[in-house]
């Protein structure tokens, strides 16, 4: 079944009976695999179907000027693109981060699946409202935090969400994104996010090898980043 982190993280933010698990379960749905740097959807793209993340992971960018920027992560159990449903047209680009997994629905299964069920159709769009507050905070944090608490609170984000759909153990994440990721997210060079990372490490607040994040104490970052997470659910 490629919906399970789906259902997961609708059930977290919504509320699901056993009977909406197995509708949502019932969705035809296609599973492709996508390679690092691979466009899913380009910006401008009509879409005719969702995408969902059943493994790995997803990012938005647009080129703005001369230099990529980032506008969301997606870690499994997202549905990047529900918006195209109404609104088609891809306003940015979907690029796999890291060897991924990922489903795709149709928008006429769906649109079929909701016009039947007043709850599914407020819980997905209680995710979309999730995803406009996250935007939200990435615009807020993007202009007016310094380098130390954004990136903070980039690495407090992505754990939350992971630790929503399982996928935090022991304060330990996995995350396949590079310092350019993290600089092209919060708008910062790449030296800058060395030094960055490396004071946070030298702070004891975090340990990064590879793809392993691990939060040593994530109090003290949270408090660093002026993280709460009460935007996620």
């Amino acid at each position: 079944m490629p919906h399970p982190k789906f259902i997961e993280r609708l059930q977290a933010i919504a509320g699901l009976s056993d009977d909406d698990c197995r509708q949502i379960a019932a969705l035809p749905s296609t599973l492709r695999q996508v390679a690092d740097g691979e466009v899913v959807l380009r910006q401008g793209e009509a879409a005719s179907r969702c995408v969902f993340v059943v493994s790995g992971f997803l990012y938005q960018a647009r080129i703005v000027g001369d230099r990529s920027q980032i506008l969301a992560f997606h870690v499994p159990g997202d549905m990047p693109c529900l918006h195209t449903l109404l609104v088609s047209p891809m306003d940015a680009d979907l690029v796999g981060l890291g060897p991924s997994i990922v489903g795709s629905v149709a928008h006429a299964q769906l649109k079929q699946l909701l016009d039947g069920s007043t709850h599914l159709t407020r819980a997905f769009w209680r995710e979309t409202l999730i995803d406009a507050a996250i935007s939200r905070q990435w615009i807020a944090r993007l202009g007016a935090q310094a380098a130390l608490p954004k990136v903070a609170h980039l690495i407090c984000e992505l754990a939350a969400r992971l630790k929503i759909v399982g996928l935090v153990t022991d304060g330990c994440f996995q995350m396949p994104m590079t310092q350019r990721h993290v600089a092209d997210a919060c708008g910062l060079s790449i030296v800058h996010v060395n030094r960055t990372i490396q004071e946070l490490r030298h702070r004891g607040l975090i340990a990064w090898e590879g793809n392993e994040i691990e939060l040593l104490q994530p109090q003290e970052l949270q408090e660093l980043a002026d993280f709460a997470s009460d935007y996620l659910t």
